[in-house]
This record gives structure tokens, C-alpha cells and sequence, in this order.
């Protein structure tokens, strides 16, 4: 099947820089919070100002941010959101993302021209419950990962005229759709306000006493503990032309708390299937090998259970990230270094949207001192290097580069 070109691709921002790399790299729009009101209290640098910038750039190149409200509002929240909506409601977001019935009244009556997207942590799963939300005014609803294939294409046609959102890529939550009660039990930080500490990450030991005997036993998966709640990364690429079919018109990808990296390479991978620049088998590969990741899973899109990786955390890739163009000319290109860069290393710069350009470092310049170098490092700001590059592709700011570790 032919994709159908510039369906939305939704990219999550934690911050500007993440947030213009994401639009760099292909997203039509990005989403973004400020940390008391969208389920991201830490790595997240946004405030009010912050999403104002984001708002104007994304808008200077016609794409679009939407800003979550997605908490499960507690009466001190609700005291507080009509001052956030009000100030909001000046910058003009475009769409609001929340979960809560309380906080959608308050929207329609602060922001009562912005269009309404019903967070995944509402758990909309039918289409009784998705005709339902559109009678309350919201326009797209984000559908639980718990929803199958074969269910997405009775809720499309249920209530046509619903915009229809999922996940695609990213991590997945053993709770059902986010709802973890965990991190608050064991460390007091709530899931549900955005402050997981992410429990479910954690190596455990788990210990049995059987019944009859007084001696407690280990169950021991592997010698540093198992992995016992921690789900596989959720990967959709293959099933784009499936989710198309059936109805869904914006694509998700998780990780406001990934790297710029993470970003560009999911992004710019996701950008190029949807439209047709190279062929969904081509781009496997790379999201196997080239990124970290805990294993994929298809989740519960064929209605089976969801995959779990109890072995490890995550993988070990071939490549690391190295470094983001500041900008270049036609003799090379300036680099902010975040990891090490020693002459003669393998390269790959990742183009927009996922071109790629192979070279080896050879002449290497501290952009400082002016010295001809043969290792750079990253660590602080990261240190800026001039790289020889012969090239006729243009390299844009903020495009990634990459180091062959292995």
C-alpha cells in the first residue's frame, strides 16, 4: 500500500532545542507541557515563556504544538489552571491535550476557540465512549495503547467524524495506559501528576516462601536480578499502512525525555515512511541497531499481550551520538561534541529526513583555539570542532551526527 503523504507526525518536545529538532527532522507538530500541569515534572524546561517561543517558531514554519494538560487534577490544581489557561489562551496553542472532565470544562470556558484532544490516560477504548467525548467538545481523541487494530477501525467508523491519534513508537507503561500507582507507593512521586520515578525499570530480587517450609528461596532470572515488570518499546513502523487504513490520521512518538538523537533518528525514520522516501524493510534495520531500545514489541495493536523484556533494561548499539551542526559551509561543517570524536572514527551524519552521509574524521579543528586536534570531547556545553566535510548535500543546523562504537 502506498502511504498517503503528510499524515501528521507528532513528536514530543522537552525542551526548545529538542523541540527544533523534532520539526527539523519531519514532525508536523510537537507536544509539550509545563511540569505542574502535563504529567513531565522532571527533565522538562519548559514554562510559560518557553511554550510561547515554541508556539511562535513552530508557527513561523506552519506546523503546530499542541500543550498538555493531562494531570489528574486535584482541587489545588483546579484552583490554579484558570490563571495558566488565561495566559495561555494569548499565545494561541493549537489544540490542548488533557484527560480530566474538570480541567475540559475550564478549558472550553478559558480557551473556548482551541480544539480539545482527549488524552491516552483517559483510557478511551469504544466508540460509545469516543462519541460521548465528541458531545463534550473534544475534536481527537487519543486512543489507549490497549486498543487492537480491529477495534481502531470500529471506532473510526462509529464516530467519523472524530480525529483519531495513536502511539507509535516508544516506551510502554505495564500499567494500563499509564495509570501506575507505583512510584507513589513506593517512593511518594505520582505517575499520575507527573512525577514517575519509573519502578518499573528497576532490577528486583524477587524472594518466595513455600508453603510448608521455613526457608525463603530466591528466584533468580539472571546474577544482578530480573527485570520483571519492564516492558518492551513499542514499535509500529511495519503496521503504518494497517493503522491508515483503519482510521488513525496523527502518529505518536513517545519520549519527551529522550535525547535529541533519540529524536532525530525516530522522527526522521517515521518521516520517511509515511512518505514514501524509502521502503518500510529499509528502515528496520536501523531502529534495531542504531538506537538504544528495550526490544520492540507491537504492543496490543493484534490484540495479544503485550511483549516484556525481563532479561536487561535496553541494548547496546552499534553507534552513539557525537555531536549537533551548529552550521556549515562547502569545506565542512562546526559541531557541538556530546560524545568523544577521535581522527579516523566512522561517521554518519543523519540528514532530514534520514539521508545519510558516511565519512571518516580526518582534519579536526578546536573551534577556540584554532588548533588542529585529533580527539574532541563532550561533558558541560561540549567542545566545538570544525570537521573537514566534502559534500554537495546541504547539512542544516541541529542535524545529528553519529560514531560507529563497535
Amino acid at each position: 500500500m502506498k502511504i498517503k503523504s503528510r499524515l501528521e507526525l507528532l513528536a514530543p518536545a522537552g525542551n526548545l532545542v529538542k523541540m527544533k529538532t523534532a520539526l527539523a527532522y519531519g514532525a508536523d507538530a510537537v507536544y509539550l507541557g509545563i511540569p505542574e500541569f502535563s504529567l513531565r515534572v522532571r527533565i522538562n524546561d519548559f514554562d510559560l515563556a518557553g511554550i510561547t517561543q515554541a508556539i511562535n517558531y513552530a508557527h513561523s514554519l506552519k506546523k503546530k504544538v499542541y500543550v498538555t494538560v493531562n494531570i489528574f487534577a486535584h482541587e489545588k490544581h483546579i484552583k490554579l489552571l484558570p490563571v495558566y489557561l488565561k495566559k495561555l489562551a494569548k499565545v494561541r496553542p493549537d489544540g490542548i491535550i488533557l484527560s480530566d472532565p474538570g480541567v475540559l470544562e475550564l478549558v472550553k470556558k478559558y480557551l473556548p476557540k482551541i480544539a480539545i484532544h482527549l488524552s491516552t490516560q483517559a483510557n478511551c477504548t469504544n466508540g460509545a465512549a469516543v462519541k460521548f467525548w465528541y458531545r463534550q467538545g473534544v475534536r481527537r481523541i487519543i486512543l489507549a495503547r490497549e486498543v487492537a487494530l480491529k477495534e481502531i477501525k470500529e471506532i473510526h467508523q462509529t464516530c467519523p467524524k472524530m480525529e483519531l491519534e495513536y502511539f507509535v513508537h516508544g516506551a510502554m507503561c505495564m500499567a494500563y495506559s499509564g495509570r501506575c500507582f507505583l512510584s507513589q507507593d513506593m517512593v511518594g512521586r505520582s505517575a499520575n501528576l507527573g512525577d514517575c520515578v519509573q519502578p518499573c525499570r528497576w532490577k528486583y530480587e524477587v524472594f518466595i516462601k513455600p508453603h510448608g517450609h521455613s526457608e525463603v528461596l530466591e528466584l533468580v532470572e539472571e546474577p544482578h536480578g530480573s527485570y520483571l515488570l519492564n516492558s518492551k518499546d513499542l514499535c509500529l513502523l511495519e503496521y503504518l499502512p494497517e493503522l491508515i487504513k483503519a482510521g488513525i490520521t496523527s502518529f505518536k512518538i513517545e519520549g519527551r525525555a529522550k535525547s535529541v538523537y533519540y529524536l532525530a533518528n525516530i522522527i526522521g525514520i517515521y518521516r520517511s515512511a509515511l512518505d514514501n522516501n524509502r521502503k518500510i524493510p529499509e528502515l528496520v534495520p536501523e531502529l534495531n541497531t542504531k538506537v538504544t531500545h528495550r526490544g520492540y514489541t507491537a504492543g496490543f495493536l493484534l490484540g495479544v499481550k503485550a511483549a516484556q523484556n525481563a532479561k536487561d533494561s535496553h541494548n547496546t548499539p552499534d553507534w552513539e551520538f557525537c555531536g549537533q551542526v551548529i552550521r556549515s559551509d562547502q569545506k565542512g561543517i562546526l559541531l557541538q561534541v556530546h560524545n568523544t570524536i577521535k581522527a579516523g572514527d566512522e561517521l554518519e551524519i543523519i540528514l532530514p529526513v534520514y539521508d545519510i552521509i558516511k565519512f571518516r574524521a580526518e582534519k579536526m579543528v578546536d573551534f577556540k583555539s584554532g588548533r588542529e586536534i585529533t580527539e574532541a570531547h563532550g561533558g558541560g556545553d561540549g567542545q566545538k570542532i570544525y570537521l573537514n566535510l566534502t559534500t554537495k548535500k546541504f547539512v542544516p543546523a541541529l542535524t545529528v551526527l553519529r560514531r560507529k562504537i563497535k
